[in-house]
């Protein structure tokens, strides 16, 4: 499936951990006790983790699930950063990773604005590691093996377009929801979209994301190297070659000098 995506609605998501399982299995990750639960995070062998939050809705104190991965951003900065090409993204729209490229410079860890990729610190020749969407399901026309277990209709995959309409379709019929779909506009857009009735911050999604991709944002400054270079290599050449003729003239009215004293 082109231009695919994932909506996560976390009204509707129950805190099973289903989907990590489904991850692990289909990548042959190991289980490990950080897994899922309130102290759940995203490591090198866990792609995908159920985190528990404790939030405020009104003045009621209410118990969230948010799920977390890699959020496969239409403009990936890990891939504008990775000069090796180990970070690449799939005809599919995922974005995948090669570890016989990579050279180990984690420059994608820095410039991913949701910490995700992760190193594998344990070992002699390790590899960074995140969720890949599947790619070789969606290569297939197949779902993610996340979001084909979900029990309770948290997830729904479908194309990108698609899902936001049925993200605002479903707000606009609920007031409860918050009015965002959260990865619509971040960072450029991302194919993971997330609805929630209580604010994304509570759900340990970062809110100081700009729209503008950051790729695009680091374009706009280095589109003009090239111009500023040769424009400076013109004036710097101009006044080297104005020195020297000042330098030759000044030699040329010195001998001058020297030759009407000796007359």
């Amino acid at each position: 499936m082109k231009d695919c995506a994932v909506l996560f609605d976390v009204t509707k998501c129950v805190g099973c951990g289903s989907c990590t399982v489904a991850c692990k299995m289909w990548n042959g990750l190991p289980y490990e006790e950080n897994a899922h639960g309130y102290d759940a995070k995203l490591d090198d062998k866990t792609w995908t983790v159920v985190e528990y939050h404790d939030v405020k809705k009104g003045k009621e104190d209410v118990l969230r699930f948010a799920k977390h991965q890699c959020m496969h951003c239409l403009e990936p900065s890990c891939v504008a950063v990775c000069f090796a090409k180990a970070i690449t993204v799939s005809d599919e729209g995922a974005v995948v990773y090669d570890a016989k490229k990579c050279v180990g410079c984690r420059y994608c860890m820095i410039g991913c604005p949701y910490s995700v990729p992760k190193y594998e610190w344990d070992k002699v020749f390790p590899s960074v590691m995140k969720c890949r969407l599947c790619a070789e399901k969606l290569a297939k026309n197949e779902s993610p093996a996340c979001t084909s277990v979900c029990p309770s209709g948290a997830l729904t995959f479908g194309t990108r377009d698609d899902l936001l309409d049925e993200a605002w379709a479903r707000i606009k019929a609920d007031s409860g929801y918050i009015q965002k779909v959260y990865g619509e506009t971040e960072g450029g857009g991302t194919r993971w979209l997330y609805i929630s009735d209580v604010p994304f911050k509570d759900l340990g999604l970062p809110e100081d994301i700009p729209t503008k991709s950051i790729p695009s944002t680091i374009h706009d400054y280095t589109k003009w190297k090239p111009g500023i270079f040769v424009g400076a290599a013109a004036v710097f050449g101009a006044l080297g070659l104005y020195t020297k003729r000042r330098v030759k003239i000044e030699n040329e009215q010195r001998q001058g000098e020297g030759g009407k004293e000796d007359v």
